[in-house]
């Protein structure tokens, strides 16, 4: 396996429907494809609009099933059209009542590797997803891809580290954070938290954001500046726009990976037995 990844990333404004959504990113998927990308991964809900800015059970509408449903079908087509790994986030059913923040990952041939279900649940203005969602229950997977080891971790979650180490413990190479985040709320935070995420734990982030207004939904102003970080918490290549929609494809080189842990050796002189206090209710 090559140790360089040509990774992708999108960051898009909403069109007002789910259908041109999708072959929006469909497009910028050939268009990583052309560019020689071998994995891409698109925003929080991508398909849909960030409904969390209101309660309305109306929007219990954009939700259907993975893998089954029709969203994750099309882009298992484009993952065996491209030969790409794509990172899917989409508002999951698994039945009635039971709804999740969910994003499966699609290996390069179009088989169906699995899921992340988003653990952790905010509920606060202009991002009501106990309205929504229930937390995640699908623990922490690390899906060994075409490309390596690639895992998720979903917008709000990247405030809590936990989550962060176990998919470093569970072998993460590649971690995407698809988000919907909103300029005054955490603009500070966004080119904070992910860089050293990526050097605590010591692999690649992908942070991905959305970007533009969604006026029939609320006010928040997505600010764009999607992003890949190095282990070492350095970007790789530029950030993204804070106002227009972007494809961004970097080179990622995994050597740093084994480079990194062997330089400052964190994981070595990680101390689990004092933790205990950690995981106590």
């Amino acid at each position: 396996m090559a140790k360089t990844v040509r990774a992708a990333l999108v960051q898009a404004t909403w069109t007002g429907d789910a259908e041109s959504m999708i072959e929006k990113h469909v497009e910028h998927a050939r268009e990583a494809a052309r560019q020689g990308a071998a994995i891409i991964g698109f925003q929080e809900v991508f398909n849909a609009p960030y409904f969390c800015q209101v309660q309305d059970a109306e929007h219990y509408r954009w939700a259907e099933a993975v893998p089954d449903g029709p969203t994750v079908t099309r882009m298992r087509e484009l993952a065996r059209e491209t030969g790409m790994v794509i990172v899917v986030p989409v508002y999951e059913k698994e039945s009635d009542g039971f709804y999740y923040n969910t994003a499966a990952v699609i290996d390069a041939d179009g088989s169906y590797l699995g899921k992340y279900r988003k653990h952790h649940i905010p509920q606060v203005r202009g991002f009501w997803e106990k309205f929504y969602f229930r937390p995640g229950n699908a623990g922490w997977p690390v899906f060994d891809t075409a490309v390596g080891k690639v895992g998720v971790y979903i917008c709000y979650d990247r405030h809590f580290p936990e989550g962060w180490r176990q998919l470093g413990l569970n072998g993460a190479q590649i971690v995407y954070n698809p988000s919907a985040t909103s300029r005054g709320l955490s603009a500070y935070l966004w080119q904070l938290e992910q860089p050293a995420a990526a050097v605590a734990n010591e692999y690649f982030i992908a942070a991905i954001n959305r970007v533009g207004h969604e006026p029939e939904f609320g006010d928040n102003d997505f600010y764009g500046t999607s992003y890949f970080v190095d282990p070492r918490g350095q970007f790789v290549g530029d950030v993204a726009s804070d106002k227009e929609e972007e494809l961004v494809v970097r080179d990622l080189d995994l050597g740093l990976i084994e480079e990194v842990r062997q330089q400052w050796a964190f994981y070595r002189d990680r101390r689990p037995d004092a933790y205990d206090g950690l995981v106590q209710p």
